[in-house]
């Protein structure tokens, strides 16, 4: 009897689906694809892997022994009791989602310092109004908490527009691929902040990151610094971050937030100097994101097959 992968991940292309079934075959492996969480529900009774971004097929997958999720962050994947299988590892697709969210994070600087929303409302309601202030890149003291994936291709970018540093911050204050003019650790947040114009957050959701900008450090920021968050809401106090929106103190630009979907009488919705996306920076909506995640998962598979230690390997204690 041939061992079973079920895969839930309806973005791929028919393409991508011929090259892992010719490879997970080749392995001794039935492949099955579905389009959704519950058409892959019943197949997983006796799956061995799984490849998806649905975490209650774990919990119907008393066989399971490797769960590749689609997504670079698993938190919703991290409770033991999710999963019927004690012997299941976990691993993520992070790496393949830096190039989407570095360019959403661009985007999003840009029409904030540029004032683009504005300027969009002006052209809606056929005024023509020029002059608004703008403010520039180029000479902006940038802080880039979380220096993965994503950090490194934001960094990467916002190189080009000759900032006048860049400054990284984790938790062993390393420069990786020394892309950063500076690092810090998280310790020395709030002094980094102090001499921060744009602050860029790119956490996955732990109990360590947790409220990491609360209202103290929201208050360490300089007056109209602007915030952006593509990690997630939970490390942002969003009701201070709201007061100092209201106050129009700060800027901010927002992919996640605290509770999503927002609830309709958040007052989020209604803060000036703030550009607002529903958390789509870094889906599957990209091509080469989902070329990346296939290229990391058949990587791993191939590791896999040969008894080695898979690459994205997630501590779900640690939640990352």
């Amino acid at each position: 009897m041939k061992r079973k992968l079920v895969i839930a991940v309806p973005e791929l292309t028919p393409a991508q689906r011929s090259l892992i079934g010719q490879i997970t075959a080749e392995n001794g492996f039935q492949t099955e694809f579905y389009e959704t969480e519950e058409a892959a529900l019943p197949a997983v009774q006796d799956a061995e892997i799984i490849f998806a971004f649905a975490p209650e097929l774990a919990r119907h997958a008393p066989h399971l022994k490797w769960y590749c999720a689609s997504s670079a962050g698993v938190d919703r994947f991290t409770d033991p009791s999710l999963y019927a299988s004690k012997d299941a590892v976990l691993t993520n697709s992070s790496g393949a989602y830096g190039i989407t969210i570095s360019e959403h994070v661009i985007m999003m600087v840009l029409e904030v310092l540029r004032r683009q929303e504005e300027y969009r409302e002006l052209i809606r309601m056929h005024e023509w109004k020029r002059g608004l202030p703008v403010r520039s890149v180029f000479d902006s003291r940038i802080t880039l908490v979380g220096t993965g994936n994503i950090g490194q291709e934001t960094a990467k970018r916002m190189r080009a527009f000759l900032p006048r540093r860049i400054v990284g911050v984790n938790r062993s204050g390393q420069n990786p691929g020394q892309l950063f003019d500076q690092t810090a650790t998280m310790y020395h947040l709030e002094e980094v902040l102090r001499e921060t114009d744009i602050l860029v957050l790119s956490l996955p959701k732990t109990d360590a990151t947790f409220h990491v900008l609360d209202a103290a450090k929201l208050a360490c920021l300089p007056d109209q610094a602007l915030v952006v968050n593509v990690g997630r809401g939970s490390c942002i106090d969003q009701a201070a971050l709201v007061k100092e929106l209201q106050n129009r103190r700060l800027w901010a630009a927002l992919d996640v937030y605290e509770q999503e979907p927002i609830p309709k009488d958040d007052p989020i919705w209604d803060c000036p100097q703030l550009l607002m996306t529903p958390h789509v920076s870094g889906d599957l909506s990209l091509p080469k994101t989902v070329e990346l995640v296939v290229k990391q998962f058949l990587e791993d598979f191939e590791r896999y097959v040969r008894g080695e230690q898979l690459t994205h390997m997630v501590d779900r204690t640690r939640g990352y």
